[in-house]
């Protein structure tokens, strides 16, 4: 959506407008075709993805990615005066918001099925007599705590 709304800001743009705003490094290059790059004119590289297979870790990765999006946004904002350019940005950060928030709540079912496992199978091994031999701290059984043979 972002590279649309630059080609209708630039399409009709003179060769003077393009001069006076600095566009025509990348006129030269790219007309007004849109071509993925950062503001600092760095290209996009599928390099800036990062994956690691962990579905916790991955899910952190997208979140960081919505924050940095939401900022990019604002910065838009900040500086911006076209109401044409204004409602989808703002549009656009919204969404980022809601994906932020949908990406966190998957994260913490995921976090907690991690850790249901994790317990699962630390206790897997240990006899249930043995269990009740652990020691006990008030703190702990002030809480509301799963029997541990309920975690096999």
């Amino acid at each position: 959506m972002i590279g649309t709304i630059v080609y209708q800001l630039t399409k009709n743009l003179s060769m003077e407008e393009i001069k006076k705003s600095g566009f025509d490094s990348y006129f030269v290059d790219h007309t007004t075709g849109i071509y993925p790059a950062a503001s600092s004119g760095v290209p996009y590289s599928a390099a800036t993805m990062q994956v690691k297979g962990d579905i916790i870790t991955d899910i952190h990765e997208d979140m960081a990615a919505e924050q940095k999006a939401r900022t990019t946004y604002d910065n838009i904002l900040r500086f911006c005066d076209d109401p044409d350019v204004i409602d989808p940005i703002r549009f656009l950060r919204a969404r980022e918001i809601v994906h932020y928030q949908r990406f966190g709540d998957s994260n913490r079912i995921n976090y907690n099925k991690f850790i249901y496992s994790t317990l699962s199978q630390s206790y897997q091994d240990i006899p249930v007599s043995s269990l009740s031999e652990l020691p006990r701290h008030s703190s702990y059984h002030q809480k509301k705590v799963p029997p541990i043979s309920t975690l096999h």
